[in-house]
């Protein structure tokens, strides 16, 4: 150990390693954070200038937005700047701060799907009582957990990293510092870090997956319930948007953290990462808007009095 040297800083590989490609890929990675932030800020303004988006449902989209801006921005600049330049280094402390607030983003974005998850639940499945049920203060209060227990599983997964020691290769396989690609380069033991991080990724996937899926099995329940056709597709429609969200993050983060290592591939591992920290961000407004009459008619409403100015 006395002889190994510390590296200073990381080798990321990027998307792809062919130089023809790196202005298109720099121009389509541009234009993905874009509509990302522009996406996402729209929905963010619209809920908060329109009065009538002041309830609970709109309450969680809002930080999911929020969150989505920053899931993407923890990432898509240093990919963008490495477009650019010869070297696609980022520095240790940089690598270590980046997969610190990949897992913060990444596990409270879960635990916002799952309070929207529930809210629908109490809005399809108890609705006499669903103002009762999601007070302000609840709603408040779920979001702060959602950022606690993250905070928190950060920390736990971010302390055993900084006692690995790196020294060579300076290469990680990815376009950014995900917490199982920076254990690959490591020159320690890693079983501490292994068992903490699958440990932790297990209680947290499951207890927010658990929430949801109990939750969309009772909403499923009361819906075939429901007598009318125009009933069913009025229910069902008030849910579908965050579904479809939740079947994209899960199905790609799922294969991304919990396959086995027998399963590893270096493209595949880059492609979900893409999906789930990058693509999905950027659809979440676009899903949202197109299946909700409410944020369509607000966003209009928010530009027509733009234009007025």
């Amino acid at each position: 150990m006395g002889n190994q040297t510390t590296v200073s800083y990381f080798v990321l590989s990027g998307v792809s390693s062919e130089p023809q490609l790196q202005p298109f890929l720099f121009v389509v990675f541009l234009l993905i954070y874009l509509l990302t932030v522009v996406g996402n800020g729209a929905i963010v303004a619209v809920i908060k200038a329109d009065p009538h988006l002041h309830t609970p449902m709109y309450f969680f989209l809002f930080h999911l937005s929020f969150l989505d801006i920053c899931y993407s921005s923890v990432t898509v600049p240093m990919m963008l700047q490495n477009f650019v330049r010869d070297k696609k280094t980022i520095s240790l402390h940089g690598c270590l701060a980046q997969m610190s607030l990949i897992l913060l983003v990444a596990c409270t974005e879960i635990f916002m799907l799952s309070a929207m998850a529930y809210d629908r639940y109490a809005a399809i499945c108890d609705p006499l009582h669903y103002g009762g049920i999601m007070t302000k203060q609840i709603c408040i209060r779920l979001v702060a957990a959602a950022w606690l227990i993250s905070v928190l599983y950060a920390m736990i997964n971010t302390a055993p990293v900084l006692h690995l020691h790196f020294c060579g290769p300076k290469e990680v396989n990815n376009f950014s510092c995900e917490l199982p690609s920076l254990l690959e380069v490591s020159c320690t033991a890693i079983i501490t870090s292994k068992m903490t991080f699958l440990t932790s990724a297990m209680i947290v996937g499951l207890t927010s997956f658990s929430i949801t899926l109990v939750s969309y099995i009772c909403i499923i329940s009361t819906i075939l319930r429901i007598r009318s056709a125009k009933g069913r597709s009025k229910a069902f429609s008030t849910c579908s948007s965050h579904l479809t969200v939740v079947v994209l993050y899960y199905g790609a983060a799922l294969f991304r953290y919990l396959r086995p290592s027998s399963a590893s591939s270096v493209v595949l591992d880059r492609l979900f990462s893409i999906q789930y920290s990058i693509l999905t961000p950027m659809l979440n407004p676009i899903i949202y808007s197109l299946r909700n009459r409410e944020v369509k008619a607000a966003l209009g409403n928010l530009l027509g009095k733009m234009q007025g100015i």
